[in-house]
C-alpha cells in the first residue's frame, strides 16, 4: 500500500521561522519541507500562535500582539514564494485538489490566540482576507474573546467574542476550541456554532484540563464538529511517556463517544516539548497509519489520516 495523504490540523512551526529567521528547508525541528515529503503530507496547517504574558517574554517577543500577526503573516508568505515549487498556500478545497493535481504539498493558514483581534470587529475579516481559515479563541491567558481553560471551567464568552465568532460564522471561519474552558465551549454549542477542536485529546483516559471530557466530545460530535488529536505525550497519558498505542487509544475513545466520521490528527508539532516514540516528526506520520490499521480498514484510516476533514472544510 501507498503511504497515505496526511491532512495535520495543528503545528507550531512558524514561530521558529519567524522569530529566529529559520527557513521551512533549513528548520530542524518537527516540521520542514523534506520531513512533510516524507511523511507524506497533503495539508498541513500552519498557525500563528501569538505569545503573550509570560510566554512572550520566554520567547523574547516585544511586539504587541496585531504586530507579531501581521510580522508572521508576512513570513509566512515569504516561505510561501520561496518554496512554490512544492507547497502552496491554499484557501479553500478547489486549491487542496489543485495542489494535489500538481503534485504540490498544501499549507493551511490558521490563528491561535484570539487576542490579535484586540475588541476590533473587522480584523476577523483582515485576517481572513490573508489567507486564514480558523482562529483559535485563545491560548493559555484569558483575552479579549475568551478565558482559556488553563484559568477556570466557568467565565463564559465575552461579549465582544459572541460578535467574534458570529463575524467568523459568517466567513466560514472555523472556530477553534481547543484550550478554551468549558462555559465557552458550551455557549459556542447554545448559539448554534459549530466548532471543532484542532488539537485535544480526551480527558478520560488523561486527566489534564487541556483535554476534552465526554459529555464535550459527545456534544461536539451531536453538533457536528470535529476534533485533531494532539501528540503531546503529556495529554495522552498522565506519566507523560506516550507511544502510537496511546494515540490509537485516544481515537478508539473519540469514536465511542460518537466521532466517527470526525476525527483526525492535530499534532501540535513544534509547540510540544517531548515527543511519542515512533512519531518523533511530521517524516514518521505513516508509522501512526500504519499502527491505526491494526484496528481498522483502510478507508476508515484514511478517513483519520486526511478525508474526515476534507470532508469537514466548506466546498
Amino acid at each position: 500500500m501507498k503511504p497515505m495523504n496526511i491532512f495535520d490540523l495543528h503545528c507550531d512551526t512558524l514561530m521558529p521561522v519567524y522569530i529566529d529567521g529559520y527557513n521551512l528547508k533549513s528548520w530542524n525541528g518537527h516540521i520542514n519541507l523534506d520531513k512533510l515529503r516524507k511523511g507524506g503530507s497533503m495539508v498541513q496547517c500552519f498557525a500563528i500562535y501569538i505569545p503573550t504574558n509570560r510566554s512572550a517574554e520566554y520567547h523574547n517577543v516585544h511586539e504587541g500582539p496585531y504586530e507579531y500577526w501581521k510580522g508572521c503573516v508576512d513570513a509566512f508568505d515569504k516561505e510561501m514564494a520561496a518554496n512554490a515549487d512544492v507547497i502552496r498556500q491554499v484557501r479553500c478545497v478547489a486549491d487542496i485538489e489543485k495542489n494535489v493535481k500538481e503534485g504540490k504539498m498544501s499549507a493551511l493558514l490558521t490563528i491561535e490566540n484570539g487576542v490579535a483581534l484586540d475588541g476590533k470587529i473587522e480584523r476577523v475579516q483582515e485576517f481572513y482576507d490573508r489567507g486564514a481559515r480558523m482562529i483559535g479563541l485563545t491560548w493559555n491567558y484569558e483575552n479579549c474573546v475568551a478565558t482559556p481553560a488553563s484559568k477556570d471551567a466557568t467565565t463564559g464568552l465575552k461579549p465582544f467574542g459572541r460578535e467574534a465568532v458570529r463575524e467568523m460564522q459568517r466567513l466560514k471561519m472555523a472556530v477553534d476550541v481547543s484550550h478554551l474552558n468549558e462555559k465557552g465551549f458550551y455557549e459556542l454549542l447554545e448559539m448554534g456554532i459549530v466548532p471543532l477542536a484542532s488539537h485535544s485529546c480526551c480527558r478520560k483516559l488523561c486527566d489534564h484540563v487541556r483535554n476534552l471530557t465526554d459529555d464535550q466530545l459527545k456534544e461536539l460530535f451531536r453538533a457536528g464538529g470535529y476534533v485533531g488529536v494532539n501528540f503531546y505525550p503529556l495529554f495522552l497519558r498522565k506519566e507523560g511517556k506516550a507511544d502510537l498505542q496511546d494515540v490509537c487509544d485516544h481515537v478508539i475513545h473519540m469514536l465511542e463517544m460518537g466521532g466517527e466520521g470526525k476525527i483526525g490528527f492535530g499534532s501540535d508539532f513544534d509547540g510540544i516539548t517531548t515527543k511519542i516514540t515512533g512519531l518523533e516528526h511530521a517524516g514518521q506520520h505513516q508509522n501512526l497509519v500504519n499502527e491505526l490499521l491494526k484496528y481498522y480498514s483502510e478507508d476508515d484510516v484514511r478517513g483519520f489520516a486526511y478525508q474526515n476533514f476534507l470532508n469537514h472544510l466548506p466546498k
